[in-house]
């Protein structure tokens, strides 16, 4: 029997106002998701990254390293809980405390894989899971490539690192392109077959080469988040800083982007505004001075 989560879920139809704006746009999307966690995860940008189980560690790095990237600058890092590629993009981003936003294959209430129940909790607890199958679904094969096209669907970006060419990555791939998304490619060395698949995709005109944080930014038209906050600000500080990175914004939306009380927010922007880092326009937003 499949392991049970034993936190409660929620059920987003079309007529639910939290129901993703990405999905309203495509008529075959699910008509119903399951969800556990917080459902402000999907209300910024989201990128997938997506690619092979049987990662190296030059792909679970890279996958890390860009997770980490986009969450700080305030995006939603998109994956399907899969070993290799997939864990390790959403331990990128929970590893600064970002957003990560995980699509199951199996019900909502279903732990799969068991390696990763530790990690699938996390996600529910600092992020959100989802799924399109009802509670109880076991993890059926044929379930996979839905969970893919999901991905594609609530993705405003796709990002492939390390996938052979029989990947179940490019599924997710092929959905995007159908739908307009952005696909981009981490490189991987020619020689081995773990990267022939997401190499091979670097020979369509359309396909975006990632070979710094810049380029993953540059996707959903982010900056680069400061790798070392401005000295002596005290962390909370430090947070509403990097979640500045991604663009001016007002102090609803940076108590969201910072993972702060909005009181410890306000407390950080006094900080920021005091050391003359930040300014304040007529609108409320909040820049980076």
């Amino acid at each position: 029997m499949p392991t049970r989560a034993r936190e409660p879920f929620a059920v987003w139809t079309r007529d639910d106002s939290g129901y993703p704006a990405a999905l309203r746009q495509v008529p075959r999307a699910p008509a119903r998701l399951w969800t556990r966690g917080d459902r402000a995860t999907l209300d910024v940008a989201a990128v997938a990254i997506v690619g092979t189980r049987r990662a190296s560690p030059y792909g679970v790095a890279m996958a890390r390293r860009v997770g980490r990237t986009l969450a700080r600058s305030g995006a939603c890092v998109l994956s399907g809980l899969a070993a290799g590629i997939d864990a390790a993009a959403h331990a990128g981003a929970l590893s600064v405390g970002g957003r990560t936003c995980a699509a199951l294959g199996t019900g909502i209430d279903v732990v799969f894989p068991f390696a990763h129940a530790a990690l699938q909790e996390r996600i529910a607890t600092d992020g959100l899971l989802v799924s399109q199958f009802p509670p109880g679904t076991e993890a059926f094969k044929f379930n996979f490539p839905k969970r893919n096209a999901l991905i594609a669907t609530l993705a405003r970006a796709v990002i492939v690192i390390e996938a052979p060419v029989k990947s179940g990555a490019l599924i997710t791939v092929r959905a995007a392109r159908s739908l307009g998304r952005t696909v981009a490619v981490v490189p991987g060395p020619i020689d081995q077959s773990a990267h022939a698949g997401s190499n091979a995709l670097l020979r369509e005109p359309d396909v975006v080469a990632i070979t710094s944080a810049e380029d993953a930014l540059a996707l959903i038209g982010a900056r680069l988040a400061e790798s070392d906050p401005p000295p002596d600000l005290g962390p909370d500080a430090a947070k509403v800083w990097d979640a500045l990175a991604a663009g001016p914004a007002d102090v609803d939306a940076l108590t969201v982007r910072a993972h702060l009380p909005a009181t410890r927010c306000l407390a950080a922007l006094t900080t920021l505004e005091l050391a003359a880092l930040i300014t304040c326009d007529a609108t409320g937003e909040v820049r980076r001075a």
